[in-house]
């Protein structure tokens, strides 16, 4: 062997030491990086999975409170009842134990303004009905009457009241409306027959 292949291979054997040694600091820095980059993964996973706990524990106190909400929502309401309930029982018992009537029907007025009062405290309103124009959103139509006392389409007769919980309608006022007399009808009757 000449002394530059002896160089050349010194050479080149220095060159891949140096090379391997590069490319092992550069393995170890990238496998730093990696563990270092696992373990950040590995925090964020369990902060993951600790925030994922949490928020189904949210999930699941909100629907508990959704279902008492529900559950015990007509709680004021009821309490308010309960004296009606108190009154209208002394009512009974008055009516059983005699007498013209004319006390019961008291009684049985004062337990109606009672509940009316307790009602309207709830924000349950009655809606004015008769001789109000008809309004679908509020009137439910049962029957048109003929009539040339009052205006087309005015409330004429409330068969049933109709209320409103604050703006929600709760029941609609159940009437009857105006219709103008059918002329044709009219003329037919006054029509002498042959």
């Amino acid at each position: 062997m000449s002394d530059d292949e002896d160089t050349r291979t010194d050479g080149g054997r220095a060159g891949s030491a140096g090379d391997r040694d590069a490319d092992r600091t550069r393995i170890e820095e990238l496998e730093a990086e990696l563990s270092a980059a696992r373990e950040e993964a590995r925090q964020n996973h369990e902060k993951w999975l600790r925030e994922r706990a949490d928020l189904e524990n949210v999930k699941k106190r909100a629907a508990r409170e959704r279902t008492d909400v529900v559950k015990f929502a007509n709680e004021a309401v009821l309490k308010d009842m309960l004296p009606i309930v108190d009154n209208l029982e002394r009512a009974v018992e008055h009516a059983r134990a005699g007498g013209n009537g004319q006390p019961l029907v008291e009684g049985v007025a004062l337990v109606l303004k009672s509940l009316l009062d307790v009602l309207e405290r709830h924000g349950v309103r009655r809606i004015a009905a008769k001789g109000t124009p008809f309004d679908p959103a509020h009137h439910e139509a049962m029957a048109q009457v003929e009539t040339g006392e009052h205006q087309p389409n005015v409330v004429i007769e409330e068969h049933q009241p109709g209320y409103r919980l604050n703006d929600r309608l709760l029941r609609p006022a159940l009437v009857s409306i105006a219709k103008a007399p059918d002329a044709n009808a009219n003329l037919a009757k006054r029509k002498p027959r042959d």
